[in-house]
């Protein structure tokens, strides 16, 4: 019977460099998806459509038809 629990394989410890390297892609990419669903997150979660544009402040009268020019 093989000592150890991989069969007598000894598991390699990663370089510092990799440790750090591993940290800083995963917390840029935690950081990105959070920035991400705070810009648009009603968008990925399908609660709002993105062609919905309630933020819209164009020249719309009080029933949301573009007003006429000049009168």
């Amino acid at each position: 019977m093989p000592a150890g629990p991989f069969g007598g394989f000894v598991v390699p410890k990663p370089q510092l460099a990799y440790r750090v390297l591993s940290k800083t892609l995963g917390a840029s990419m935690w950081f990105w998806m959070m920035y991400r669903i705070k810009e648009d997150g009603a968008v990925t979660f399908g609660l709002r459509h993105p062609w919905d544009h309630h933020d819209d402040h164009g020249n719309h009268d009080e029933h949301g038809h573009k007003e006429s020019g000049g009168h």
